[in-house]
């Protein structure tokens, strides 16, 4: 960024007011894993060498003193944490645009991801937050971080083992399509067992998954890498024009995991499956290196780009 752009010194500015927050957490944090380490290792030589009482009492003043700075840490960081959000990363939204803010408190509702129908599995614990909204041109959209799983339990000779599994850890686009749909479309990825439900949904129509029946589209590329259902055969066909499914081929090849999708009411949902968290500040890293913000920037354009990508600003319907 140019640093006579306002927003660039305006982010300058924050980031050397945060870097001082930065090093205060950080500095507890360390503290605090230095005082359980040593009250552990205190306890420990008590222990090995007969001398309990004195090494015991030693050993647990460290560890009421480590627990107490852990205390301290996560509530100092907590601060640093807002802080970070609301006066760096806000900035970093405007510099792509003016419209763009966030609400880390809040995200896609549980019911909101349910109904979206991107996956078949509900989940059994749901977190979202950290809520980008704004308007590209003609169109609303909104993008958040989501980490939904779902449980299964094993019996062991121990008891009952429960087991957590992804199915979304990542982010959800959404954005008004300007059109209000009359069925339900799902775009997901395609995989040995989609494509066996697929023969199956094809070849006995009983089986077809709420009503939704497979869709033949006839781009080579797209049905190599997704699978299509919906309610409304022709109106699949008219949302997934030739030149919106190279245009989704296109956004998935920039991606690491294969997208899913769906074509709800007036809107398009976007899963994206991630590696990482974004939007976090760093604690034992310094601020004022730029590689992290880079990585939140690139995050934000591209989801900014999707209204470009996906051509979502050429109105070629009117809502009834």
């Amino acid at each position: 960024m140019d640093s006579n752009n306002p927003v660039s010194s305006s982010l300058q500015h924050a980031l050397n007011t945060l870097e001082q927050q930065r090093k205060e957490v950080s500095s507890l944090k360390i503290k605090s894993y230095l005082l359980l380490a040593g009250g552990v290792l205190s306890i420990g030589t008590g222990i090995a060498t007969g001398l309990l009482i004195g090494a015991g009492i030693a050993g647990g003043a460290a560890l009421i003193a480590g627990f107490i700075f852990i205390g301290k840490s996560s509530t100092k960081f907590n601060h640093y944490r807002y802080d970070y959000k609301q006066n760096v990363i806000s900035l970093v939204l405007k510099s792509v645009d003016d419209s763009l803010e966030i609400d880390y408190m809040s995200g896609l509702s549980e019911r909101d991801f349910i109904d979206s129908q991107l996956f078949t599995q509900e989940p059994d614990r749901y977190r979202s937050e950290d809520q980008v909204h704004g308007v590209a041109g003609k169109t609303r959209f909104s993008f958040s971080e989501v980490h939904a799983e779902y449980k299964t339990v094993t019996q062991t000779k121990n008891g009952r083992q429960e087991h957590w599994h992804d199915i979304l850890k990542g982010i959800v686009f959404t954005a008004d399509f300007n059109k209000n749909f009359n069925g339900i479309t799902v775009v997901r990825p395609k995989d040995i067992s989609s494509s066996i439900g697929a023969w199956i949904s094809s070849a006995i129509p009983l089986f077809s998954a709420s009503g939704r029946n497979l869709v033949q589209l006839e781009n080579p590329e797209f049905s190599k890498t997704f699978i299509t259902y919906s309610t409304d055969q022709v109106e699949a066909r008219y949302i997934l024009t030739p030149s919106l499914m190279e245009r989704l081929c296109e956004l998935n090849n920039r991606c690491n995991y294969t997208i899913s999708l769906s074509f709800i009411d007036s809107s398009v949902y976007i899963a994206f499956p991630l590696d990482k968290d974004y939007f976090e500040p760093p604690v034992h890293k310094s601020l004022l290196g730029a590689e992290f913000i880079s990585e939140d920037l690139e995050v934000i354009r591209f989801m900014y780009n999707i209204i470009r990508e996906l051509d979502l600003n050429t109105r070629i319907w009117t809502k009834t």
